[in-house]
């Protein structure tokens, strides 16, 4: 909603400041059409000669991300304590009673409570993938957590693509702008003795150009992929938190300390309290015994 909110005013400000200094829209409007062909159809060819398909289906995607904003919410955070709250205290209890929950998560009592992070394959594999290597090389949790450490890496570089796939549209969205004025420099110059009024009117129109390519790049395209970049760092959080709660079991803390751990590292807006934790988790312990 709040990008819709941005996108208003942008357009608001902008038209709205040009109309308010006496400026006339029907120069820009007659010329628009084909200046957003040359622009955005030249900037849509470009970003399909940079992409595989993979990609270009990853970005249009990940658009949606801009206006819906973060995935995971305050709830979900503290849903996410609970589960390795409950998750530890099994494998520390058992490994041969933690495996049907790590090998089968689909249909664990453990992960049906909490269904949202369920359904989020990669929450779902780290975690798995974390505790089943901790049961394997228990004797060496620094080479669980250099694997971890490697795997998030990886996944923030790859959902990272999106950003920089439209921070490179923006980029080059003034130049392209550049080009469509000089074609329209060219149309006007073979018009060049046409009356004044018919030439301004030429020349009006190839601006166009250059002012539509700084107005979509700096206006819509670069923010959002600032946005999306910011979006992809606070999801990023959450499976931080997991790596968080699960290295600090792995060095064999106390479970209450490793649960303290995830909700210190967890970003302020969406911290958990200490006592609405304490009492989540009890609740999680009861409902288990």
């Amino acid at each position: 909603m709040i990008g819709i909110v941005g996108i208003v005013i942008v357009f608001v400000m902008v038209f709205g400041g040009y109309l308010a200094a006496g400026g006339k829209m029907a120069i820009i409007m007659k010329s628009l059409p084909f200046e957003m062909t040359m622009i955005g159809g030249a900037a849509v060819g470009a970003f399909i000669i940079g992409n595989d398909t993979s990609s270009i289906k990853h970005t249009v995607k990940d658009i949606a991300k801009v206006f819906k904003g973060t995935k995971w919410k305050a709830q979900d955070y503290q849903d996410l304590l609970c589960l390795l709250f409950e998750l530890i205290r099994v494998a520390r209890r058992s490994l041969v009673e933690l495996e049907p929950h790590i090998e089968d998560p689909e249909n664990s009592e453990i992960f049906s409570k909490y269904r949202k992070i369920a359904s989020d394959r990669e929450a779902v594999e780290l975690i798995c993938d974390t505790l089943r290597s901790a049961s394997m090389n228990f004797d060496d949790p620094h080479q669980v957590e250099e694997v971890l450490d490697k795997r998030m890496e990886a996944n923030i570089h790859h959902a990272m693509h999106s950003s920089h796939a439209l921070q490179t549209i923006a980029d080059g969205l003034p130049a392209l702008g550049i080009v469509a004025a000089v074609l329209g420099v060219i149309k006007t110059m073979g018009s060049i003795d046409q009356p004044p009024e018919v030439l301004g009117k030429l020349i009006g129109g190839a601006l166009v150009g250059t002012f539509l390519g700084v107005f979509l790049a700096y206006g819509f395209v670069g923010p959002f992929a600032a946005k999306l970049k910011a979006v992809i760092e606070e999801d990023a959080h959450f499976y931080g938190l997991i790596r968080e709660v699960l290295v600090a079991n792995l060095h064999d803390h106390p479970i209450n300390l490793c649960i303290e751990v995830g909700r210190q590292n967890t970003p302020g807006h969406v911290r958990p309290g200490f006592s609405v934790l304490e009492d989540a988790l009890k609740e999680a312990k009861q409902a288990a015994a």
